[in-house]
């Protein structure tokens, strides 16, 4: 590789970086205010917030990875032709195939990153955060036991407490019942404890009143009671089913037990088949997403206007291509024979890219007309 090859090499890189980490941060804050009300409205730490953000990352940067080196190839590259490099480059015999060898190994590497993390660390971070789900949606304690807030931990039940002492009584304590629109109910008691038991937890509240709503004959019944046990495992998620997430299998047991997944955790044979080697062209689109917008921005030579018309075409090629990826997949979850049509879009852009840098080869398109002369 000559020094010029490194240079843009190292420059592809730089602003890959810089891409990344942008869009990272936008798509991130997107996603963090709606983590931090569900987790923190539910009582959790700031601690678990940023375990919870650390998980989801991987599937965030899966995401912005091949737009990253999209924007990359397309702003140096366009950066070169303004300065008259790539001019320079053609005037001094290198070839568009030469000149497209910075791009190809920067799409490699970048298909590298996309393999370890489709591969090994988005699988693991999956399998981890379902397990955090589980334990958090079964920790009763962090969801209920709050002072002071009016919360909702399912739709139609409503749960008060104004204090929790110190040795754990729950005092002042309302709870609300709407679940049977045909009957209401509504408790309230000075005091309460939460007794957790193998099959469940309950709520057992001491020196209250229940007052029972019934909504067909508009009657209103009161109940006072001195201790009243009152089953709030309802209230909670079931938490895992003992059934994983197609997305955190690992891709050498998709690779080698599709069926028997399929079979004893119910996941369909199309899901496991997609799932898996979208997991390989992923890596692939990324190579692919690279050359294709350096060959397309080869496509006209040097104006000071800038290669604005090939940069169009190039964001719409990245469309037209995200387009067929997402159209290709469905037929595959249906009939998992079809699994080789998930490499159509790889392939097209790699073809169209080839294509483009023979064209450019053989002499640059998209050049300026020269204006007719006028003659008197």
């Amino acid at each position: 590789m000559s020094k010029f090859d490194r240079y843009v090499l190292s420059q592809y890189l730089l602003f890959f970086g810089f891409f990344s980490l942008i869009l990272v941060a936008v798509f991130w804050l997107n996603q963090a205010v709606i983590l931090f009300d569900v987790l923190i409205g539910d009582g959790q730490t700031a601690l678990v917030f940023l375990e919870f953000t650390a998980l989801t990352l991987p599937r965030l940067i899966r995401m912005i990875l091949p737009m990253a080196a999209f924007a990359a190839v397309i702003y140096f590259t366009n950066r070169l032709s303004n300065e008259s490099e790539l001019t320079v480059m053609q005037a001094t015999g290198s070839s568009p195939w030469q000149m497209a060898r910075p791009a190809a190994a920067f799409g490699l590497i970048v298909a590298l990153m996309m393999a370890i993390l489709t591969n090994l660390l988005l699988p693991a971070s999956v399998s981890r955060l379902n397990v955090r789900e589980a334990e958090i949606s079964q920790n009763i304690a962090a969801r209920l036991l709050t002072e002071g807030t009016f919360l909702h931990p399912t739709d139609g039940v409503t749960f008060y407490i104004r204090d929790i002492a110190a040795d754990g009584t729950l005092n002042d304590v309302f709870l609300s019942d709407k679940r049977d629109p045909e009957q209401a109910t509504l408790y309230t008691a000075s005091r309460a404890f939460l007794v957790r038991e193998d099959d469940g937890a309950r709520l057992i509240m001491v020196n209250g009143m229940a007052q029972a709503l019934d909504a067909g004959r508009q009657a209103l019944s009161l109940t006072l009671f001195e201790d009243f046990s009152y089953d709030i495992s309802s209230l909670m998620p079931s938490g895992a089913s003992g059934k994983r997430s197609y997305r955190a299998i690992p891709t050498l047991e998709l690779l080698m037990h599709r069926q028997r997944i399929a079979d004893t955790e119910g996941h369909r044979l199309g899901t496991l088949t997609e799932e898996l080697h979208v997991r390989i062209t992923r890596p692939l689109n990324c190579f692919a997403v690279a050359l294709l917008g350096f060959s397309t921005l080869l496509l006209g030579g040097f104006s000071r206007f800038g290669l604005w018309r090939q940069m169009l075409g190039a964001f719409g090629l990245l469309i037209v291509l995200e387009t067929v990826r997402g159209t290709v997949s469905p037929p595959v979850e249906a009939n998992p024979a079809m699994w080789p049509i998930l490499y159509l879009p790889p392939l097209l852009a790699t073809a169209l890219s080839a294509v483009f840098l023979q064209i450019a080869s053989r002499g640059v398109i998209f050049r300026r007309r020269p204006r007719p002369e006028v003659t008197a």
